[in-house]
């Protein structure tokens, strides 16, 4: 395996630094590589984490994983990227300086603009050496996600990692123009998103479920032992989402949340209400049908017709709700 011209034999593990732009100050922005191989051949699995350079938790997933001890692969590579977009760490940002997402720039242009290099740089460096790919998020700011993997279900292979993972919802979710998901299928590498937790804040629940997930994937890929039983260990039982939708505010107001992430509410249940300053209701919020909460503005205000709850569709809503009051009451075991 070759990154960014340096060569990480098998049973080794190295750091590398790919280099991807310069400032105006002609000072070099690099992109921070961990790789762990074995000794015996296998799968390379990418996680990547800051895409979007202010959703954070997947740095900490990744720094958890880089400095755990007691992983050991038995086979394959594991390809460790801690921030992908990293002036948009620096800055705090979403986006990079041309003000572009780069999650929709892939697969990027060595002659294209500056996030269309990154990407490139990024595909060639690292993603197209890879077979599987893990790709860390959180909700945007001023909203929380729900842990979940997002992914196409279509593909069987693709599906039984998704379940491997142990989230305890699972949406299946049409690729992205642009998307590295999209770059990534397009080159036989399937992909899973993982969100979970909000912009700019590390959330311990959610980056607990991201570790104990992609050590999870690489049990399922034969890629390393599973670990041994733990008696207070909850089993998650993934469910899966064909169909999900965002309820929207139809004024503009202060809201008073009633929903919180992770509830099972009915059709018709009040999910929060909007008043004037004065504290006049001018409306109350309902679910359009039975679901599951995976997202929910955290901000106590809105405009009309704003995004405020993020909500998931499924036949088992009961099993399903039972699965989340596991995780957000005993925590997640790693």
């Amino acid at each position: 395996m070759i990154i960014a011209g340096q060569e990480i034999k098998p049973g080794t593990r190295r750091s590398v630094n790919v280099p991807v732009v310069s400032l105006y100050t002609n000072t070099e922005v690099n992109m921070p590589v961990h790789v762990i191989r074995s000794k015996k051949p296998g799968p390379t699995v990418l996680v990547c984490a800051a895409i979007h350079g202010d959703e954070l938790n997947g740095i900490d997933i990744v720094r958890r994983l880089i400095h755990m001890k007691s992983l050991r692969l038995t086979c394959g590579s594991l390809v460790l990227v801690p921030m992908v977009n990293v002036y948009g760490v620096l800055d705090q940002s979403r986006y990079l300086p041309d003000r572009r997402d780069l999650n929709r720039a892939f697969p990027g242009s060595a002659k294209g603009s500056f996030a269309g290099r990154v990407a490139e740089q990024f595909m060639t460096e690292i993603v197209e050496v890879c077979d599987y790919g893990i790709d860390l998020h959180t909700g945007a700011i001023h909203r929380s996600n729900l842990p979940q993997i997002r992914a196409n279900l279509k593909d069987e292979e693709t599906l039984r990692v998704a379940r491997s993972f142990g989230v305890p919802v699972i949406l299946n979710a049409e690729l992205r123009d642009g998307s590295l998901r999209q770059a990534g299928s397009e080159k036989g590498i399937r992909f899973l998103v993982y969100e979970a937790g909000q912009a700019l804040r590390f959330d311990e629940m959610s980056i607990r479920a991201g570790v104990r997930g992609v050590l999870n994937v690489l049990v399922a890929l034969d890629m390393k032992k599973p670990a041994k039983a733990k008696a207070k260990a909850e089993v998650t039982t993934p469910y899966i989402a064909n169909n999900s939708s965002w309820v929207r505010s139809s004024d503009s107001g202060i809201v008073s949340h009633h929903a919180q992430l992770g509830d099972h509410v009915k059709a018709g249940e009040l999910l929060a209400m909007i008043r004037s300053p004065m504290g006049d209701v001018l409306e109350e919020v309902r679910a359009s049908r039975d679901g599951i909460v995976i997202g929910k503005q955290n901000i106590p205000l809105t405009y009309e017709g704003e995004a405020m709850y993020h909500i998931a569709f499924f036949d088992e809503n009961a099993e399903v709700a039972s699965s989340v009051d596991a995780i957000q009451q005993n925590g997640i075991v790693i």
